[in-house]
Order: structure tokens, then sequence, then C-alpha cells
């Protein structure tokens, strides 16, 4: 039983979103996203919960303080590329900047060691982990393992907590981890994201406990954009504008008040590497 989640945030901006880029409208308001950051990093502080920023690092060099302020607060900072490119619709050199560029950029903000990625969208190019090893980043998280999702992604991983990227790819570097997001046990789509505004906090925590039992620790994923209230956009699908807003804000309150305990990542990675039996991280790699 594991008594340990994983908040995550993909902190990139509505701007940057596929939905809103695909679209034919646009909006003159800035940064829509980025006033969220004060309120998830007071929120984690009043549950003395932790998490990890996977960070698009443009939005870094133009508002170092915001990131600066994570990971002063002990937070963990990852990379979420520079711009927030899909990293499939580019070629080798461009993802070798994309993720060279933000890792050595956020660690020069935070003076943090930036071990962690998350691909935008979950779109793995062929070579993504021998790209991750040569950029220094020594963990992924990149992966949903839930069954197909027409026009989204999905159906082609099943493991369910850390495991070594050589058990996604077999020729990944055998030094990268793979944490991959959770997804609910059985009907196997996504807990948070946009499914969280889709079927609610109740939703959410009955996938986590599930898991718990199982001893695997949940790992949940949200968005800043989600967080506050979005402009009208002419293209921007209803989905996306869907409870975000004041409805996730007292979403996430509900999940940080549960009985979790909230750590970064990287510690859940350490917890489920740590030696027992044999030690080996192939000993908690279970599929479902």
């Amino acid at each position: 039983m594991s008594n340990r989640a994983v908040l995550s945030v993909d902190f990139e901006l509505f701007t940057q979103t596929p939905a809103y880029r695909s679209a034919p409208g646009t909006t003159d308001e800035k940064d829509v996203g980025l006033a969220a950051g004060t309120y998830l990093r007071q929120s984690l502080d009043i549950h003395d919960a932790r998490a990890t920023f996977f960070v698009v690092s443009s939005v870094a060099e133009r508002h170092p303080e915001v990131i600066r302020a994570f990971a002063e607060t002990g937070h963990e900072i990852g990379s979420h590329t520079h711009t927030h490119a899909v990293l499939t619709d580019l070629d080798v050199a461009a993802r070798r900047d994309e993720l060279k560029h933000s890792r050595a950029l956020l660690r020069d903000i935070t003076d943090q060691p930036i071990d962690g990625f998350r691909a935008p969208v979950f779109a793995l190019p062929p070579d993504h982990f021998e790209r991750l090893d040569e950029a220094g980043y020594t963990y992924d998280s990149s992966i949903a393992p839930c069954r197909h999702i027409p026009g989204w992604y999905g159906g082609e991983y099943t493991v369910d907590r850390p495991v070594p990227a050589t058990q996604i790819r077999p020729e990944a570097p055998t030094d990268i981890t793979e944490l991959p997001v959770s997804v609910m046990p059985g009907l196997r789509l996504p807990l948070t994201g946009t499914w969280i505004r889709f079927f609610g906090h109740r939703y959410t925590l009955l996938g986590m406990k599930l898991l718990a039992r199982r001893g695997i620790t949940p790992v949940l994923y949200v968005h800043p954009w989600e967080l506050v209230d979005l402009p009208p956009v002419e293209g921007v699908p209803k989905r996306v504008y869907w409870h975000t807003g004041k409805w996730m804000r007292r979403t996430l309150r509900h999940l940080l008040g549960s009985s979790f305990e909230f750590v970064t990542a990287k510690t859940a990675i350490e917890d489920a590497t740590a030696p027992a039996g044999d030690g080996l991280l192939t000993s908690c790699s279970g599929r479902t």
C-alpha cells in the first residue's frame, strides 16, 4: 500500500498549447496561465505538499522569478522543452536543441539539477531516450499508458510504475528511467489532465486509491492554464474550456487535501528503486 502521490505540472501557457496554435483565432491576452503559478505555490504550501514542475523554458526565460520561486520552496524543476514544440514534428538537430537548451536554461535560473523531462502531448520520437541521455537527463515522464484515444494518444504502453527505459524501447540507454503518468485501472483512461475536468475529483481519487492498494504511487498532471479563466478564442475546442478556472482550482484543493502525501517525481522514483530484496528496478516493473 502506497500513501504517496505525485502532482506534476506541465508549466506551459495557453498560447503554447497545440489547441491554440492550430486555431484560426487569437487572443491579445499575454501569458495566460502564468498567474496560476502563485496559486499553485500557495496551495502546495498550505498542504505541505511537494510537486514537480515540467517547465517550458521559454516561459522561465521571460519570467525567471516565477520558476525560481518554485525551486526555492522545495519543488522539483524538470524540462518540458524550450518552446513546447511537438518533438515528433522536428528534425534531430531541433530536438537536441529543445532538450539541451531548456535543461541548461532551467539549471541556470533555479541553481537546481534538472534531471526529469516530459515531452509535449506525450509524443516520443524513435530516438527519444538516446537524445535524453545525450542531453544529461536521468528520467523521463512522457508515457500515458492509457487505451487508444482516437485523435489523442494511447494504446502503445502498459507500464504503470517506474521502469528502465529499456523496458519501453530495448535500444534505450540503460541509465534512463521512465515514470509513466497514471491511468484508471481497468478503464485505462488518464486520471488527470483533461480527464479530471471531464470526470471530477472523485474519479481521480478512486483511481489513486486503487493504484495505492497495489503499491503504485499515482502520478497526476495538470496545466497552469487549466486553473485560470481562459479567453474565448475561435477554433479552440470546447473541451479545452470545460471546467477550467474556479472549478479546477477547487478540484485541486480536494486532491491536495486528501490522505495522500504529495512528493516530487524524483522522490517517487527513488522510493520505487530503493533496495528491497534484490533492489533491482526491474523488481518494481509490473505490467497490467
